[in-house]
């Protein structure tokens, strides 16, 4: 039976958990930093309203050395940010360059300095039912948060083939980073972890690899450098074009954008994922065949060192790809 609260029957006291705690003193919404306690939303405004929304995941790394803490990428990925809202037919009041501006206030308004996530979303925030939302106003908010980089530690994972079908540009576009859309790496991650796996791989409708759950892939046969072209079905992953630049520019390698089999990952010297949240991750194994010795491949080690050092500002140069968010 479910007892309705009254004057005689109050509210329990909630009960604060660990992770509540842990939230930043501020976020920013629609023009303003709030308090995280007065950020609310009202009930009515989610649901349908979420259908559309976009959302970005952008990260900020510290300099171990001086201190220095750097936005990576930022102007990149609120470009992208403002084509998916284009996309999803959204009015956002502000441009790319004053989300980047407001993501380093907020940074230092919560007083991170060290590695930070910053997680952008933008929604319908007048559609309550299924609707075109066209006569919506788009809302913005913007929170960030610590997290532990894993660059560099050698760590692994285990992939296999996800018998789901990556979404195609005609039905829900990959080039839109929309809630909905990874609907489908959700499931594919799921199926993933209920048999024992770390990580999916997503093949399209013409059975070609695309990627895995918010994350593109590499592979390395023969000392080349292969990935998935954009035309298979895969989100235009910043980090993916940096990476292809840095093995070019810093590693000298050969680097093809192709389609690619799903017998091509069993025979291949050295697989990873990348992203903004999987940063370089390394696979150990796909569907139980072992890649390499099983561990971080040569070239991948390489490459995620110049990664690692150029985020941080340790490598001098990408500097247009560093935003100074503070100073030691």
């Amino acid at each position: 039976m479910t007892v309705i609260p009254t004057a005689a029957t109050p509210h329990p006291a909630p009960v604060i958990t660990h992770a509540e705690e842990d939230h930043p003193a501020y976020l920013w919404r629609d023009g303003h930093i709030l308090p995280w306690a007065e950020a609310n939303v009202h009930a009515s405004s989610l649901g349908w309203s979420t259908m559309a929304a976009v959302f970005e995941g952008i990260k900020a790394y510290a300099n171990p050395h001086t201190g220095a803490q750097w936005g990576w990428q930022f102007a990149e990925h609120y470009q992208r940010f403002a084509q998916s809202m284009r996309l999803q037919r959204m009015r956002p009041e502000f441009t790319p360059l004053e989300l980047a501006d407001i993501s380093r206030e907020l940074l230092r308004a919560n007083g991170h300095t060290g590695d930070t996530y910053i997680r952008p979303l933008a929604w319908l925030s007048d559609v309550t039912w299924f609707t075109d939302g066209e006569s919506s106003r788009t809302s913005i908010v913007i929170i960030t948060e610590p997290f532990s980089s894993h660059l560099r530690t050698g760590r692994t994972v285990k992939s296999c083939i996800s018998t789901w079908i990556r979404v195609g540009d005609n039905q829900l576009s990959p080039r839109v980073k929309c809630i909905s859309n990874y609907q489908n790496s959700r499931l594919a991650l799921i199926e993933a972890k209920r048999n024992g796996f770390d990580q999916p791989i997503l093949l399209n409708q013409a059975g070609k690899v695309t990627e895995g759950p918010a994350s593109c892939l590499f592979l390395v046969r023969d000392g080349v450098m292969i990935t998935p072209s954009l035309t298979s079905g895969v989100l235009e992953s910043i980090t993916r074009t940096a990476l292809i630049r840095l093995c070019r520019e810093e590693l000298g390698l050969t680097v093809q954008e192709r389609d690619v089999d799903r017998t091509e990952l069993y025979v291949a010297d050295e697989i990873f994922f990348c992203g903004t949240g999987a940063e370089m991750l390394p696979v150990s194994s796909i569907d139980h065949f072992q890649v390499g010795d099983g561990g971080v491949g040569p070239l991948t080690s390489r490459l995620e060192k110049v990664f690692h050092d150029v985020v941080r500002g340790i490598h001098p140069g990408y500097s247009n790809w560093r935003t100074p968010v503070s100073h030691a």
